[in-house]
């Protein structure tokens, strides 16, 4: 299968995730043989000639010059690596400016799976020969072959592999349905299960005073809760990308889909009533951390669908390693992260409470899923210009993403073993972050750590035996449209502007629901239509 317009059928296919040993684990930055007994042991590229190897990565924080790990990988395979810091909430742009003025990176990270295409027609990525992949990449891709599968072939173009897929198996938890616990408990209500009960309390939020303030200054829900709304009628809608869906063996938009008009009946009536969070048109984070919601950490809202499970732990939710004022290890109840983090330190009581997404008339139900696939890794197209550059670039990828010696994975993933982290239990099992690092936002981005991809092996540690009992694997509506067709590339930016703009005005009231088919129309002459031929492999007509 390529990422060409051939068929698509197959790309909604769920890899099969095997659950095991996470591959985060390890001992120190020191270097250590590999054993044939546990690993593959990649092949050694000619010694690199000093190579300078621009590399891109996910970044919550900048990396700087003289983060240790980074250093240690230099030192290590005798490069040079040009860390790009470019912002994580506006990488596309900063990136596309990159090229623009004739910069491309070495290692190429794709963080939008659609945008694969678009950068190989660019002409700024290079052909990665898979007899290399597999002799200098070896434990990447026997992850990818032993665990997803159905995804091996998803960076191939027109026969020729351009992108390695990468495949994050946490990606089978759905996005969570958040409630302000406490204004429920302050309004005597409980967590809803259908649309009709959702309505009374978004409602009840939104006129019942649930902050005691004695102020009308509380909402029900922003942009993000509305998601659950469209997904009780089986869709997904606002999201950086196009959901399709599956009906009758075609794919088909959610966005056009004729049942989204009763939705949207609901949600323009609840903007007129003074529900919805007037502010919605802009979202709900208000910058900085892209993931945090500051609708809910600001009292505005009492609702949302915004962020991971892992940007909603509360204080307690299950027991961590960390350490005493002594430095002794020992095992403490989990401190609350990010949304439930800022949420408590704003007001003290508030607790949040996860619910199912809410079922619609006809029984569906769901809330914004990420897909499996979650980006791809590829090579610039100038890294192939060097000889055996390429390989030293597979074989560092390798290193950081897929080590299978225990103690250099978890070296390049939290740091230098005795400062960072060490070992919590005598079995070398789990890891405790060190002070002041264990309450240091992001610090391996500051140590330079975390530089190699997501590989599907699923990790074991105890924030996802959490996730585990949450029920977060049911209810999830994942894009059955995982990688982009030429019309996609060439229309999609145009068509999800169009897509919000009039949902947005359906919702405020600016447009009629009587224009939704006109709507249809609209998006389908301004390109949709041949995006969808081309999603189901039919022919021109």
């Amino acid at each position: 299968m390529s990422v060409s317009c051939r068929r698509y059928a197959a790309l909604i296919a769920a890899p099969v995730i095997v659950a095991g040993l996470a591959l985060l684990s390890g001992c120190s930055l020191k270097p250590g043989n590999l054993s044939a007994e546990t690993a593959e042991q990649p092949a050694q590229a000619s010694p690199a000639p000093g190579y300078t190897i621009s590399w891109t990565m996910h970044q919550n924080l900048p990396v700087p010059e003289d983060a240790a790990v980074v250093r240690e990988i230099e030192q290590k395979f005798g490069v040079d690596l040009d860390i790009w810091n470019l912002e994580n909430n506006k990488y596309e742009p900063l990136l596309d400016l990159k090229l623009v003025q004739g910069n491309i990176p070495d290692l190429f990270r794709i963080r939008q799976t659609q945008d694969l295409l678009k950068y190989q027609q660019q002409g700024v990525l290079a052909e990665i020969p898979q007899e290399l992949l597999n002799t200098y990449a070896p434990n990447i891709m026997k992850a990818i072959r032993e665990n997803a599968p159905a995804y091996q072939n998803h960076g191939v173009i027109d026969g020729a592999y351009y992108g390695i897929p990468v495949v994050n198996p946490t990606n089978i938890y759905r996005i969570p349905v958040v409630y302000r616990q406490d204004w429920l408990d302050t309004l005597g209500l409980t967590v809803p299960d259908t649309l009709a009960d959702f309505e009374k309390v978004m409602y009840a939020f939104a006129n019942g005073d649930p902050d005691g303030n004695g102020v009308k200054d509380t909402y029900g829900l922003s942009l993000e809760g509305m998601n659950v709304v469209f997904g009780a009628f089986g869709q997904i809608i606002f999201a950086d990308q196009l959901y399709f869906s599956r009906q009758e063996q075609q794919l088909v938009i959610g966005a056009l889909q004729p049942e989204m008009k009763e939705a949207l009946r609901y949600l323009r009536k609840w903007y007129q009533d003074g529900v919805i969070d007037p502010e919605f048109v802009t979202g709900e984070n208000k910058g900085g951390y892209k993931h945090l919601s500051h609708a809910v950490t600001g009292g505005r809202i009492g609702m949302t669908s915004m962020g991971n499970y892992y940007h909603w732990i509360q204080d307690g939710d299950y027991s961590t390693w960390t350490t005493d004022e002594l430095g002794k290890t020992v095992e403490m109840p989990v401190a609350a992260t990010f949304n439930a983090k800022e949420l408590t330190a704003k007001n003290p009581d508030a607790r949040i409470v996860f619910g199912r997404p809410v079922s619609g008339p006809e029984g569906k139900r769901g809330s914004k899923a990420y897909d499996m696939l979650m980006s791809f890794t590829a090579i610039g197209a100038d890294a192939v210009k060097e000889p055996g550059k390429l390989e030293t670039i597979l074989q560092i990828l390798d290193y950081v993403s897929a080590n299978p010696d225990r103690q250099e994975d978890t070296a390049m993933k939290f740091g230098i073993q005795g400062e960072h982290w060490d070992w919590a239990d005598s079995l070398n099992k789990e890891v405790v972050v060190l002070p002041p690092y264990d309450r240091t936002f992001s610090y391996q981005n500051t140590i330079g750590a975390s530089l190699g991809m997501t590989v599907p092996v699923m990790p074991d540690d105890r924030r996802e035996q959490w996730a585990a009992t949450l029920g977060l694997e049911q209810d999830g509506i994942y894009n059955a449209l995982e990688i982009a067709t030429p019309a996609l590339v060439k229309n999609g930016p145009e068509l999800i502007q169009l897509r919000n703009e009039a949902y947005i005005a359906f919702i405020t009231g600016e447009r009629p629901l009587e224009e939704f088919d006109s709507f249809v129309k609209e998006f389908m002459a301004a390109g949709g239509a041949e995006v969808l031929r081309e999603a189901n492999g039919l022919p021109e007509s």
